[in-house]
């Protein structure tokens, strides 16, 4: 398919057609990058920026490394705050 090139804000860009997008899987956010002189758009998988935390953290809680930073600040009076 030929398609223009078109002047948008500073930059440029190219418009595609809604059909293609749904074929491809691209959505609201694309990775993009330059190979061999081509520009290539790839769908971002599962986007999730906290991944792997909760594994980590009980990784940590096994190797007994869990140490509170701040003793004194204890969580005693937690169950009375209102958020």
């Amino acid at each position: 398919m030929r398609t223009a090139i078109r002047k948008i804000g500073n930059s440029q860009g190219v418009l595609i057609p809604k059909p293609m997008l749904a074929e491809t899987g691209l959505d609201a956010e694309v990775d993009i990058s330059v190979e061999n002189g081509t520009i290539v758009l790839r769908p971002i998988q599962d986007h999730q920026p906290r991944a792997g935390w909760a594994d980590a953290a009980r990784e940590i809680a096994a190797q007994g490394a869990d140490v509170p930073v701040w003793p004194e600040f204890a969580n005693a009076g937690d169950a009375e705050l209102k958020w």
